[in-house]
């Protein structure tokens, strides 16, 4: 985005550094990098860089206003209410598309928030690894607000593990089969809390548990991986499992399991900001619009892409049964604005923003970027593409 930088930062790229870039993290963990790693971090400048924290600030105020609870208490499915839900989590990820305006200006567009963790303990690999490989130029971080390594880690670890000692697992279903698996792993590095699956726990007399080796383990604050909604077309004995947290059970959450729905696709119709797209609950839906190549369809609680409809016809909206499940969202054009030698490259920001309980506020600590080159972001939409996959944005100091 900072076309100087870009320019020195391709003009030194070989396939020697990256090779050896990707090396470096097969090497910490071997065989689990599951998804393509980006040639090239994302050089943002400080404008830039103010417009996201701008927008994130409010999106943050919504969260914590006295309105947020109301607004979204029909997002959490009946059959998946947790008791003991928490005001509102520790921490909350935005995506962000990077746009161009009518007065060809950068700017940032949101695409889908989520009050769910992201790949928080991976970044910190990537960017010691990324540092290792290839020459960042001086004044520039992928950390905010006065974040460096050691400031992060110990937020994040105050964020999964609370303050008082209580003993905290990361729980995912199937945990060393998924995709993300090396942020499990390198969870397990920073904070030292074990990571167990769904199907290891049990509970008695309203407290949980789990066994490693024969030895039993009290569980008494969850650090949640688990994506409640696909525990649904799981196994009986899995959603016996997943039943068993619908319990009213002596157990904390980090993010606690209802704000999965709260803080997704729901809360975006009640979102108005200059960078944020204009978005409908389907079912609170007027009047179609005749301009219906300038929206997209989404799905509520999808991940990934799946079920999202780019060209919207008529027919998609009517025969929609269940529409307080959709949203129609006006549809962002990401610029294509990282030059690469294989054609240039459209870019997503997601800004991870933690709790801090002295300032009261979420404070963007760190990110996540992607590359694409095709429609959408995501695996699936770049397949035979290089110069994309999963990244690291680089910002640049004030």
């Amino acid at each position: 985005m900072i076309q100087s930088v870009r320019n020195k930062f391709n003009a030194q790229f070989t396939e020697a550094n990256y090779k050896n870039y990707l090396a470096e993290l097969e090497l910490a963990y071997p065989g689990c990098v599951a998804f393509r790693i980006a040639e090239t971090p994302v050089f943002v400048p400080k404008i830039f860089k103010h417009k996201l924290l701008e927008v994130s600030e409010y999106i943050s105020s919504v969260i914590l206003g006295k309105d947020f609870k109301k607004l979204t208490e029909q997002a959490t499915p009946d059959e998946f209410k947790v008791p003991n839900e928490t005001p509102f989590p520790e921490c909350v990820v935005m995506d962000f598309a990077v746009t161009r305006n009518a007065s060809n200006e950068l700017e940032p567009q949101l695409i889908e928030l989520q009050g769910f963790p992201s790949l928080f303990a991976f970044e910190i690999l990537q960017d010691q690894t990324i540092r290792n490989n290839y020459t960042i130029p001086e004044g520039f971080t992928c950390y905010l607000n006065g974040y460096n390594e050691l400031k992060y880690i110990n937020h994040l670890k105050s964020l999964i593990k609370g303050t008082d000692n209580k003993h905290t697992v990361l729980l995912e279903l199937h945990p060393h089969e998924q995709k993300t698996r090396i942020d499990f792993y390198c969870t397990q590095q920073y904070t030292e809390i074990p990571i167990v699956c769904i199907s290891e726990i049990y509970a008695r007399e309203h407290k949980l548990y789990y066994k490693r080796e024969g030895t039993e383990f009290l569980i008494e604050r969850i650090y949640n991986r688990l994506v409640w909604d696909e525990l649904k077309t799981q196994s009986a004995a899995i959603q016996l499992k997943r039943d068993l947290l619908l319990k009213d059970l002596e157990v904390e959450w980090v993010n606690h399991p209802n704000h999965f729905y709260r803080i997704s696709k729901y809360l975006l119709p009640c979102l108005y900001h200059k960078y944020i797209p204009e978005a409908t609950l389907l079912a609170s839906l007027v009047n179609i619009p005749a301009d219906l190549e300038n929206y997209v369809l989404k799905p509520l609680f999808s991940f990934a892409g799946q079920g999202v409809i780019i060209d919207v016809k008529t027919d998609d909206i009517t025969s929609i049964k269940n529409k307080e499940h959709w949203i129609l969202q006006k549809k962002v054009t990401y610029e294509p604005i990282v030059t690469t030698p294989t054609g240039p490259a459209k870019a997503e920001i997601r800004l991870f923003c933690f709790y801090d309980p002295i300032e009261k506020k979420y404070i963007a600590t760190n990110n996540l970027t992607r590359l694409s080159k095709g429609k959408m972001i995501g695996v699936d939409y770049n397949k035979a593409a290089t110069w994309v996959g999963g990244s690291l944005a680089y910002f640049e100091n004030d």
